[in-house]
C-alpha cells in the first residue's frame, strides 16, 4: 500500500506498490491518452467535497487525498471555479488566483510523486448558485429561468437564487475565464483540463432548450445553443493544446433541473464538432439514473461512433460492467466516482476482487480529515 507520511507539515505520498497489467482484463492495461501515458484505464471521476479553505484555496489535506488515489490511471479533480461568479456551493476551490494556483501545485506534486496523472475539471455553475456566494449578485444564466435545485451555502442546502440572463457582450469574458484558468492549470502542474459541460451547469444550460430561451447567436437552433460550449472548448485547446483537453457531457442526466426536448440530435452535433477538435477525450455520463446506458431512448453508441478519440464511460460502472464495455469497444476508459471516496486503493481492490468500503454520507461535504483522508487501505493479506 502507499505509505503516507508528513515532513515539515507537508503531506507526501511514497510511490505505491506496482500493479502489473492483468492480461484477462483490459481495465488494468496501460493506455496512451492524448499527450500522456496512463498506467491503467481506471479514471477517478470528479467529486465535489466542499473542503476549500480561505480564498477558495484547496484544503492542505487535498494533497494527501488525491495522492492516496494516485494508482488511478487518471484522476479528474473536483469541479473548480474559473471565476468568482462561477461558484455555486460553499467551500469549492477556484483556480483563478495566485494563491489557488499555489495550493493546487501541492496537489499535483503529490500525485506526480506517487506516479499518477491528474486533470482539473474547470467549472462555471451558471444559475446553480445563490446570491450569498456571489457578493449579493444574481447568478448568471443563458435565460432568466430559475434552477429547480439546491445550493450549499451557509452550511446548509437552500434553493438557488433567481438568475439573470447574460448579456451578449458578457459572453467573451466567460470564454476568456476558461482560457485563462486552463493556462493557470498548466502553471499549477496539471497534466491537462476537463471542461465541465455536464450536469446542468452553465455550458449545459446554454446547450439545452429547457434552460436556454435566447433568440441571439447563442440561442434557438442546435448550432446556436451549442456555440458557447464549443467556443469555450476551442479557447482551451488554443491555450494548452488538444492533447491536454477533455470535456464531460451528460446528454440525459436531469441534474440541477436541466432538460432538453430532443437531446439526440443536439449531442450528435456537439460530439461531431468536438471530434474535429481532436480532444484528448470525451467523458460521457451515460444515463439519467442507475447503471450504464440505462436510458434506452438515447443512443450513446451514436456518440461513441462520432468521436474518434478516447471515450470515457461513466455512470454506475462496476468491475464486471467496465470489463464488458472495454471488451465490446464501447469505451476506452471507465470512470468510477463514489467508490473512490471510500476506497483510496480502488484499483488494487478491483484487481484483487477485495470488498469495497462503504462511504460515510455524513462526511461527503465539508469538514476535515474524517471521511476524506482517513479511509483505510487494504491490509497486506486482503
Amino acid at each position: 500500500m502507499a505509505i503516507i507520511y508528513t515532513e515539515n507539515d507537508e503531506y507526501h505520498v511514497r510511490k505505491p506498490y506496482s500493479l502489473e497489467p492483468d492480461v484477462t482484463n483490459k481495465l488494468f492495461e496501460p493506455y496512451s491518452l492524448g499527450d500522456i501515458s496512463l498506467s491503467n484505464r481506471v479514471v477517478m471521476a470528479p467529486l465535489t467535497r466542499s473542503r476549500a479553505v480561505e480564498g477558495l484555496v484547496p484544503n492542505p489535506l487535498a494533497a494527501l487525498y488525491y495522492g492516496q488515489r494516485a494508482t488511478a490511471g487518471l484522476i479528474i479533480t473536483e469541479a473548480t471555479q474559473v471565476s468568482e461568479m462561477a461558484q455555486g456551493y460553499q467551500n469549492t476551490p477556484g483556480l483563478y488566483t495566485a494563491e489557488q494556483i499555489a495550493g493546487w501545485r501541492k496537489v499535483t506534486d503529490a500525485v506526480h510523486d506517487a506516479g499518477g496523472k491528474i486533470f482539473v475539471q474547470l467549472w462555471h455553475v451558471g444559475r446553480v448558485s445563490h446570491s450569498d456566494l456571489l457578493g449579493g449578485k444574481a447568478p448568471v444564466a443563458p435565460s432568466a429561468i430559475k434552477a429547480e435545485t439546491m445550493s450549499f451555502v451557509n452550511n446548509s442546502f437552500v434553493p438557488t437564487s433567481m438568475p439573470r440572463a447574460l448579456e451578449l457582450s458578457e459572453i467573451p469574458d466567460v470564454i476568456e475565464s476558461f482560457r485563462s484558468t486552463a493556462r493557470n492549470a498548466i502553471e499549477a502542474g496539471f497534466d491537462g483540463v476537463e471542461v465541465h459541460g455536464a450536469n446542468g451547469y452553465l455550458l449545459d444550460q446554454f446547450s439545452k432548450d429547457g434552460s436556454n430561451h435566447r433568440t441571439d447567436a447563442y440561442g434557438g437552433s442546435i448550432e446556436n445553443r451549442a456555440r458557447l460550449l464549443l467556443d469555450v472548448t476551442k479557447a482551451v485547446v488554443d491555450e494548452i493544446g488538444a492533447g491536454r483537453t477533455g470535456i464531460r457531457l451528460s446528454p440525459v442526466t436531469p441534474a440541477n433541473g436541466i432538460s432538453d426536448s430532443n437531446p439526440q440530435p443536439l449531442f450528435n452535433y456537439i460530439t461531431e464538432q468536438l471530434d474535429g477538435l481532436k480532444l484528448a477525450y470525451l467523458h460521457v455520463i451515460e444515463g439519467a439514473t442507475g447503471g450504464p446506458r440505462d436510458n434506452a431512448p438515447f443512443d450513446f453508441g451514436a456518440l461513441r461512433s462520432r468521436f474518434h478519440g478516447t471515450y470515457i464511460a461513466n455512470n454506475g460502472y462496476d468491475l464486471a460492467l467496465a470489463d464488458k464495455a472495454l471488451a465490446a469497444n464501447d469505451a476506452d476508459l471507465v470512470a468510477f466516482g463514489r467508490a473512490f471516496i471510500a476506497n483510496p486503493d480502488l484499483v488494487a481492490r478491483l484487481k484483487s476482487g477485495a470488498s469495497l468500503t462503504d462511504l460515510d454520507q455524513a462526511t461527503l461535504y465539508g469538514g476535515g480529515e474524517k471521511g476524506y483522508t482517513d479511509y483505510p487501505f487494504m491490509t497486506s493479506d486482503a
